[in-house]
């Protein structure tokens, strides 16, 4: 080492004493005024060694400090390492990755594709699952180690893959229904307004299980309660010269059976792995009355069965009324005395699900032989029903016009009272008075929908099509029942052509359900409805969005007022005045702002 160093510095005076201080001289000129460095030159060059460059200024700072070499003397940054200290290979693995090295340069990192095993997992959809979300941070909380995410986020990391933290239900909150009335619009609230914000991708598909939604049981409704019509018309006296094949009610049964076991399983998969998406179902203000819906369709199971009723256990007819129970205290409590989810503003058509269940159940209990249940279930449903037609009849709830894929909904309204008829007529004993006056109520209302055929035209297909199945068979199960009590021909005729009308229509329905799911495979969407944020998102968040929509900008100004006139409603039916007012004149202005940025954006 001592050599090494007279040598550079014998160089260094021999390059001054030239006149060029700082330049080194040539070799022949260097061993004829020192010959004694010859002999440390034949050494060196028989040595193998590495040059390592420090470049000043550079974005990594990668130099000898950084790869723990000693300093070492250098002449014009040119360094020469002996082989007994730390070497550094341009070649050997140890070097700093290719991005390290092209930032050194100034260029841009190439893209390194990482192997399976370093790659990190999509934390996306975490916030709905059940063991990756809250669970997972509350456990660890309790170990006392910080989650990765969490640290990631601490130091500015994976930004872009997690929810911000006003976004999220850290304090183990769900969005309030007025929340999802602000984010959400349509009267069954499933379309994102667009100056909302989702909390999950809308570029690309969900996971099946988050896609799948509740409203599905419609589906089982529909199934279902077929089996319970062609176990009717076999059995009934109005029918009898039909001579209906058992065979039928079978078939029905085994597919409604088979249909509703496949929905009950993909549900309960949910609910293990996507809780969280559960509780923002039962917390939608329309969503919650499909959680009957389950129900319902194990009481047609039952109800339908290719077998006398009176035979069952009664127990099976409790163990499916507890859940309606439950559900008819939660939800009719929050009818009347919830502020914000109280009936005059969650009203909506779905709602006649709340209240079919009553009725459906005393049709059953009363059918195999229960007496005063039936007529208890009864008279709850048909107060409520009661409430329930009188406020939907007065406004619906958004007070926009319906878009034309939710319309079937509407026949809903024939579910009911066609119900109701049936159960009374069995508690009664008879189709007496009281079964003929909710009969005929049911068959107006059939009829005032169906006289209306353009307003069930040209619109694309979705589950909500099913809306149309299950009231349909409802009415012809009833008027089957009433030309039991008043046999003659038009009867008759009515009996078995609104029998006709439902089995299409369910068929239909039930094929362009499978050609959907199967085929085409867009029969379940991502199901915006539940991705909202809890919070009402930031200006700079709601500007962001719609700078980065592909949506035309005329559409999207054209949306805002829509926004404005729905925040008036809610402020309209709010019990504040001045809480009302003050936000409905808040979001007139952020909706001017929203304009005016839009137009900026337009003269760009």
């Amino acid at each position: 080492m001592a050599s090494r160093e007279s040598m550079i510095g014998v160089q260094a005076q021999a390059g001054a004493e030239d006149g060029a201080p700082g330049c080194a001289p040539s070799p022949e000129a260097l061993l004829a005024r020192f010959p004694s460095l010859g002999v440390h030159l034949d050494t060196l060059r028989e040595t193998p060694s590495s040059v390592s460059l420090s470049v000043l200024g550079s974005p990594s700072e990668l130099h000898l400090a950084q790869v723990g070499m000693p300093p070492s003397p250098s002449v014009r940054g040119v360094s020469v390492v002996p082989p007994t200290e730390t070497k550094v290979d341009v070649d050997h693995p140890a070097d700093p990755p290719p991005s390290e090295v092209a930032r050194c340069a100034g260029g841009e990192a190439p893209v390194v594709a990482r192997s399976d095993s370093t790659r990190e997992r999509d934390r996306r959809f975490d916030h709905f699952k059940t063991f990756s979300g809250r669970l997972e941070r509350q456990l660890s909380a309790l170990r006392g180690v910080v989650p990765r995410d969490a640290a990631d986020v601490e130091h500015g990391h994976g930004a872009s893959s997690k929810i911000s933290e006003e976004d999220t239900d850290e304090d183990n909150d769900v969005p309030s229904a007025d929340r999802y009335f602000a984010a959400l619009e349509g009267p069954e609230l499933e379309t994102l307004r667009s100056t909302e914000v989702a909390v999950l991708p809308k570029d690309e598909l969900w996971p099946f299980l988050l896609r799948f939604p509740i409203s599905a049981f419609g589906m089982c409704l529909g199934v279902s309660s077929q089996a319970m019509l062609w176990k009717t018309l076999e059995t009934e006296p109005s029918t009898a010269f039909l001579r209906v094949h058992p065979v039928a009610n079978h078939v029905f049964w085994g597919v409604s059976v088979t249909l509703t076991l496949l929905v009950f399983v993909t549900y309960l998969l949910k609910v293990v792995f996507y809780f969280e998406a559960i509780r923002r179902e039962f917390h939608h203000p329309v969503r919650v009355n499909f959680f009957f819906a389950p129900w319902i369709a194990c009481l047609f199971l039952v109800k339908g069965v290719p077998r006398p009723v009176d035979e069952i256990h009664h127990v099976v007819w409790y163990f499916l009324m507890v859940p309606i129970l439950c559900l008819d205290l939660k939800i009719y409590g929050q009818w009347m005395s919830s502020g914000e989810r109280r009936l005059s503003r969650v009203a909506n058509p779905s709602n006649h699900l709340a209240v079919v269940g009553n009725f459906v159940g005393a049709l059953l209990g009363a059918r195999m032989g229960l007496r005063e249940l039936p007529i208890f279930f009864f008279a709850v449903g048909l107060a409520h029903y009661t409430v329930l037609f009188v406020t939907l009849y007065q406004r619906l709830p958004t007070n926009v016009q319906l878009p034309k894929e939710l319309h079937p909904v509407f026949f809903l309204f024939v579910a009911a009272p066609s119900v109701a008829s049936m159960s009374w007529a069995r508690i009664s004993g008879e189709f007496n008075s009281g079964a003929k006056l909710a009969y005929f109520v049911s068959m107006f209302l059939y009829a005032s929908l169906v006289v209306r055929v353009n307003l069930f035209r040209g619109f694309r297909f979705s589950l909500a099509w099913w809306a149309y199945t299950f009231p349909m068979t409802s009415v012809a199960l009833a008027t089957v029942l009433y030309a039991s009590e008043v046999d003659n021909m038009v009867t008759r005729t009515l009996a078995v052509g609104l029998s006709v009308l439902s089995t299409v229509t369910v068929t239909g329905v039930l094929a362009t359900t499978v050609y959907h799911a199967f085929v085409r495979g867009d029969l379940f969407p991502n199901d915006v409805s539940i991705a909202i944020t809890r919070r009402k998102p930031k200006f700079s968040k709601i500007l962001a969005h719609l700078r980065s929509s592909r949506t035309d900008v005329k559409e999207l100004v054209l949306s805002i007022p829509n926004f404005n006139s729905s925040s008036k409603i809610g402020a309209y039916s709010d019990d504040s005045g001045s809480i009302s007012r003050t936000s409905s004149s808040s979001d007139e202005s952020q909706g001017r702002r929203i304009s005016r940025a839009l137009d900026g954006r337009t003269n760009l």
